[in-house]
């Protein structure tokens, strides 16, 4: 509010009161402490998103498929808390820890994983006896002797966490096997004592350097990152049962490149030469997905296996036919594009969209199904 005008207003205000006291007191009162009480909140409104929103941090989803929801907090907190330990330290934010912990534990995701971030049963390592089981070739042993071993999300050795760990959920305990304190003893090791600036693509890969000396493990970790980035616009999908478990998967491979002929059961694979478009894009390689390699991927985590050819699966299941229109899909059914010959397929999300890997030179993604190709769809699952 222009100060001048507020001043105005306040004077008719009174001269209001002198004639009206009880008409106009709570309006009079209203309107000279109104500004002085509108300017306190935004203050406080600000300096909630400074803190909360550091780095960028603010903007992130409530679910990602594949993460538990308490590890996607812990990734959060600890993004926004950081700046408290390591002021130094920019760039933290939760794509970052969740790479991470993707490679050192499947975020934990096998485990039982309380409110209060409590992990059991716990998440060990093996032994680092230098026998080569997960590329240790030198003996490592714990101050007692012992062989050491990895333990919690993030894998720490004991020693490592001895000079990190940290009271991520404030309960008085520094527990490598608890989400909160793992996840803010991850950033505190990766920020360093030193300024560091982990938007800045070389300074995050020293970082991941530093946390795992292998560039294999750095860029395995990159990808995640990257993959994460882009999912911080999911939107939430109205699925359940198997349908829910296809969307999940295929929902958490999103900003996973495109890859002709990539894609297994089991995840992304290099893709193949198909002597045109594919080719001229270096598709070969590449670690993605195609379109019907995608959809191979989600629906083997139901137990179905299907053919890696959007025609060959064109022709499975219960035919949705075109002129039904998108409102007879159910989230889960699979979408076809032709005009002609089938060339393309997605998973249907509701709403008018599907996710898919859609051509070479992108990455999968969720888009609005395109009426004008749509031939139809199929329904595998419910």
């Amino acid at each position: 509010m222009n100060p001048l005008l507020a001043l105005q207003v306040a004077e008719h205000v009174r001269n209001e009161v002198r004639e009206h006291p009880k008409r106009w007191g709570c309006l009079a009162l209203f309107l000279l402490f109104g500004p002085v009480i509108a300017c306190v909140l935004v203050a406080v409104l600000i300096t909630v998103i400074i803190a909360g929103g550091a780095d960028g941090s603010s903007s992130t989803p409530g679910h990602v498929p594949g993460i538990p929801d308490v590890m996607l907090t812990a990734y959060q907190q600890t993004a926004q808390r950081i700046g408290g330990i390591r002021p130094a330290c920019t760039g933290m934010r939760w794509s970052i820890l969740a790479g991470i912990a993707e490679v050192e534990s499947r975020h934990a995701s096998d485990r039982t994983i309380a409110p209060n971030g409590d992990i059991t049963p716990p998440v060990l390592g093996p032994p680092l006896d230098g026998s080569g089981v997960g590329g240790n070739r030198t003996p490592i042993r714990n101050p007692d002797g012992t062989f050491a071993r990895a333990v919690g999300p993030f894998q720490f050795l004991t020693t490592t966490w001895a000079g990190v760990e940290q009271d991520g959920n404030d309960d008085g305990v520094r527990n490598p096997h608890n989400a909160f304190d793992a996840a803010l003893g991850a950033a505190v090791y990766l920020c360093g004592i030193g300024p560091r600036d982990l938007k800045d693509h070389a300074q995050l890969r020293a970082a991941l350097l530093r946390y795992n000396a292998s560039q294999t493990y750095v860029t395995h970790v990159l990808a995640n990152i990257e993959r994460y980035d882009a999912v911080e616009l999911q939107p939430v999908v109205n699925a359940s049962g198997a349908a829910k478990i296809v969307i999940d998967a295929a929902m958490s491979q999103l900003g996973v490149p495109y890859a002709w002929g990539g894609g297994t059961a089991a995840g992304p694979s290099r893709g193949i030469r198909d002597g045109g478009v594919a080719d001229r894009h270096g598709d070969y390689n590449k670690i993605g997905f195609d379109c019907s390699g995608l959809v191979l991927f989600a629906y083997a985590k139901v137990g179905i296996a299907l053919p890696h050819s959007s025609r060959a699966q064109f022709a499975l299941g219960t035919r949705v036919p075109k002129e039904a229109g998108l409102g007879a899909l159910r989230p889960g059914d699979l979408v076809f594009y032709s005009p002609n010959l089938i060339h393309h397929v997605g998973i249907y999300i509701g709403d008018g969209r599907m996710i898919n890997s859609p051509s070479s030179g992108e990455r999968v993604r969720i888009d609005v199904i395109n009426v004008g190709y749509h031939a139809g769809g199929v329904r595998l699952v419910g």
